[in-house]
């Protein structure tokens, strides 16, 4: 009986410290993310801006319906952020390249108005890693550029310079459509190519790229296009915002023979948490599942839906009320969705680091990066905005990556290929 009763109190307190060290690892495991985080320089590639959202009465100071502004930044620990002067495909010829010019000038002007005018005392401009280290410990967060699309440049080579002047510190040739530099990805969807590759142009771009100092993004350009521009580039390149391809059958995203040529040049692929790109058929299922719901809820209330190119199309006050309208809609659908036990889950956080660990095993953890697109498309469960950039930490965290990997993820590899990009041009600039 008295053996009984040392065994019976033996299991017992067995029991509960197994049942208080489970919540105690999950606490220490936070605790040791959270500290990481804190210590880690975490920077994003890849964030899209409106220029309406940058102007004395409206701009990131506050925390407007976009998924990156300072009051998300500062919550969710994102201490760098790139603003991306993008440029929709238009047509080749004089009045696009103007219209294309005019408008990355007036993101140029918004993203100089940020830093310079409306928040000086909260973000700077950076444009070089030493600026990046030095803001942050002044604790204060970090602005850079980058080009998506060179369409604007027009025939002019020159103006690679002048925005490279304007703080530009990367560029991609193409986007969504075939420019004059270069062929996009999108050619794959029906085999039709403008340049087979790079255009004469292009060439010198690259060149020009390398003299001055700036990165080459080859997040859009066709695969050809990116095994020309590695052959010629004197500098390692970077895809600003791509996954891995072997995961996600999406052009945008890079295949294996791309990750090669990478990793053989020393750049990064900036892993993009952008639910298409990361799980296809989990974004799709979820979608339709969603579509069905949200429908019943637009019938309910009898509202006219717009899809992109309509809403573009309506004036500004159509606009408002129908923003308004989106997100009752959108608000209704997402309280009946936590209703539904079943309901076919999210692209979330796991899917996102499972085409980082992919990376890290495929070409290795020196040329892995972490980008969002966030207001450009971007966004998964998890990491919805700037204000939920700790779940990335963490998630790498419970896999095992330690402080100092998480930090060349985060930002110690894109800010290694900035700084050999420079040095690199300085060369160059010597030699010439």
């Amino acid at each position: 009986m008295y053996k009984k009763s040392i065994l019976y109190f033996s299991l017992i307190l067995m029991i509960n410290t197994s049942c208080k060290s489970e919540p105690s690892k999950k606490d220490d495991l936070l605790t040791n993310a959270q500290a990481i985080h804190e210590r880690v320089i975490t920077l994003d590639t890849h964030c899209d801006i409106n220029v309406k959202n940058f102007t004395d009465s409206l701009n990131y100071t506050q925390d407007l319906d976009t998924q990156i502004t300072l009051p998300k930044m500062k919550a969710g620990g994102l201490d760098v952020a790139w603003f991306i002067v993008y440029t929709g495909q238009d047509s080749l010829t004089e009045a696009g390249y103007k219209k294309a010019y005019d408008n990355a000038m007036s993101k140029f002007n918004a993203i100089h108005n940020l830093v310079n005018e409306y928040a000086p005392n909260e973000i700077e401009l950076a444009v070089t890693s030493a600026d990046v280290k030095q803001i942050h410990a002044k604790g204060k967060k970090v602005a850079m550029i980058g080009i998506e699309n060179g369409y604007p440049i027009g025939l002019d080579v020159s103006n690679v310079e002048k925005f490279y002047n304007l703080g530009a510190r990367y560029m991609s040739l193409s986007h969504n459509g075939h420019s004059q530099l270069c062929d996009s990805n999108t050619g794959e969807e029906d085999d039709v190519w403008l340049h087979n590759g790079l255009s004469d142009l292009g060439k010198e771009v690259v060149t020009e790229m390398n003299r001055v100092g700036m990165m080459i993004d080859v997040s859009h350009p066709s695969k050809e296009a990116m095994k020309q521009m590695v052959a010629l580039s004197k500098a390692p390149i970077i895809a600003s915002h791509s996954s891995a391809r072997a995961l996600c059958n999406h052009s945008r995203n890079l295949d294996d023979e791309q990750l090669g040529w990478l990793k053989e040049n020393g750049g990064v692929v900036q892993t993009v948490a952008f639910k298409s790109y990361l799980n296809t058929e989990k974004q799709n299922a979820h979608n339709d599942a969603m579509e069905a719901i949200r429908n019943k809820v637009i019938d309910s209330l009898d509202i006219t839906w717009y899809n992109r190119s309509a809403f573009r199309a309506l004036d500004e006050i159509s606009q408002k009320e129908f923003l308004e309208n989106r997100k009752t809609v959108m608000d209704i659908t997402k309280e009946k969705i936590n209703q539904i036990e079943d309901f076919p889950a999210a692209v979330n956080v796991i899917d996102f680091v499972n085409h980082i660990d992919y990376l890290v095993e495929k070409i290795g953890i020196d040329h892995v990066g972490i980008s969002s697109d966030f207001d450009g498309g971007g966004g998964i469960e998890g990491w919805s905005d700037a204000s939920e950039t700790f779940n990335v930490t963490l998630e790498l965290v419970k896999r095992g990556y330690t402080e100092a990997q998480i930090e060349q993820l985060w930002s110690g590899n894109l800010l290694r290929v900035l700084d050999d990009v420079e040095a690199i041009a300085k060369k160059i600039q010597v030699e010439s």
